[in-house]
């Protein structure tokens, strides 16, 4: 339900500025800013760059006049971390989809798996799932998925500027990706699956910077519940003058 600020018990929030949101799994994020909005009463806030239900991490949130530069702050590029799992399909590339396929990985050795990771740097291209926002012919691919229908797809250019692999325990192992805006790491971990011919999907995704934003920065929404109106302000505040300031290009806000 749309925040009504007129009805609402507290004052309409009038601070500007960016608040950094650790956002937990099973929320999306547009529930991270529809509960600022009602708990702050904030009358006009927006999200750069969405997670995944499943995902948590790092969500980027603007407020009041800062909510201009949500374009640009969503394409900045993101680091991520996550795990992947070998031998096993979904039909959402995640576990939040339900298993289509299993497969023997037992032959797949780390060299494998990193030389896999390997040939997906760089720019590359990559074909959203259906499972996502994207919209084809004006309707969400994700709207089309709960409907039993898959349409064709246009894969996109997206670049894929470093994939770091650490705690390889097959069928799991831990990676770190850097990429560009747009990149779906679950593809990226299906089209791994597919490369070295036993499938995977992406079992754990937490975003850890977004642009120069990063997750150490960020509060949790159980500590927001116990904010008033000023702690959030002053928040903005500190975060301005200690991080934003620095930015030239924020200087009219």
């Amino acid at each position: 339900m749309r925040n009504n600020p007129q009805k609402h018990r507290l004052p309409p929030f009038q601070k500007n500025g960016i608040i950094l949101v650790n956002k937990p799994a099973g929320w999306t994020s547009h529930d991270v800013v529809a509960f600022m909005r009602a708990r702050f009463n904030i009358v006009k806030a927006g999200h750069c760059g969405t997670l995944d239900p499943a995902a948590t991490g790092l969500l980027v949130i603007v407020i009041g006049k800062f909510t201009k530069l949500s374009q640009k702050f969503s394409g900045e590029d993101k680091i991520y971390g996550g795990t992947i799992l070998l031998g096993t399909e979904t039909d959402s590339q995640d576990m939040d989809g339900n298993v289509v396929k299993t497969s023997d990985y037992s032959y797949v050795t780390e060299e494998k798996l990193k030389e896999a990771f390997a040939a997906f740097t760089g720019e590359i291209m990559q074909t959203p799932p259906m499972v996502s926002a994207v919209k084809v012919d004006g309707e969400r691919l994700y709207k089309l998925a709960r409907q039993g229908k898959e349409v064709e797809r246009e894969a996109k250019p997206v670049t894929i500027h470093s994939v770091d692999l650490a705690n390889i325990n097959l069928p799991y192992a831990d990676f770190v990706v850097r990429c560009s805006k747009g990149t779906y790491i679950r593809t990226l971990c299906a089209d791994v699956g597919q490369k070295l011919g036993c499938g995977a999907a992406l079992f754990r995704l937490n975003r850890i910077q977004s642009g120069e934003f990063e997750l150490k920065d960020a509060y949790s929404v159980e500590e927001m519940k116990e904010w008033t109106q000023q702690d959030l302000a002053d928040r903005l505040d500190d975060y301005l003058h200690r991080k934003l300031a620095k930015m030239v290009r924020f200087s009219s806000f």
